[in-house]
């Protein structure tokens, strides 16, 4: 299964691919897509779906895992994310690739073991798990590669409690 994870916002979206198996997760690639902040606000979440599905297309993605929109003090930032969220489910799904969310506590805990965990220590429990040499750059991929492992833990369990194995 080729999985796709994004870690949505306005100025910078993260993405990751990996590819999961019996073998398990392998990484694929991972980057990120950046809008100015001079640009009007439909044309930068207009290039953030349109550069999400390319990306989708060239790694023939299955399976699209996305942080969820996570609402702390500032709202007005709330608001940009959650549209960009809703423009690349709209397109991914119009492409035929489910889309999964899951809450920063659910990522946080199914890449560390833990839901407190800090940002680096997110990071390194992915540059680990993925066997890379040092933890991805910039934030936002390595956050991106932290959703399709959340996606892929979530997703064998499921497996595992479908056939009782």
């Amino acid at each position: 299964m080729i999985v796709l994870g994004i870690d949505p916002g306005l100025a910078m979206t993260g993405w990751g691919v990996v590819e999961f198996g019996s073998q398990g997760i392998r990484p694929v690639s991972f980057g990120v897509v950046k809008t100015g902040a001079g640009e009007k606000l439909a044309d930068r979440i207009h290039t953030l779906a349109e550069d999400v599905s390319s990306i989708a297309l060239k790694y023939n993605v299955e399976v699209c895992s996305m942080e969820d929109i996570y609402f702390a003090k500032n709202i007005s930032s709330a608001v940009p994310v959650a549209k960009v969220i809703g423009a690349l489910t709209y397109k991914l799904m119009d492409m035929g690739i489910r889309v999964e969310y899951y809450s920063p506590l659910q990522i946080k805990l199914a890449v560390t073991g833990t839901g407190t965990a800090d940002k680096h220590q997110v990071q390194e429990m992915v540059r680990l798990q993925l066997g890379l040499r040092a933890v991805p750059k910039p934030d936002h991929a390595a956050d991106a590669l932290a959703d399709c492992i959340c996606h892929c833990n979530y997703s064998s369990a499921d497996e595992r409690f479908k056939t009782g194995k």
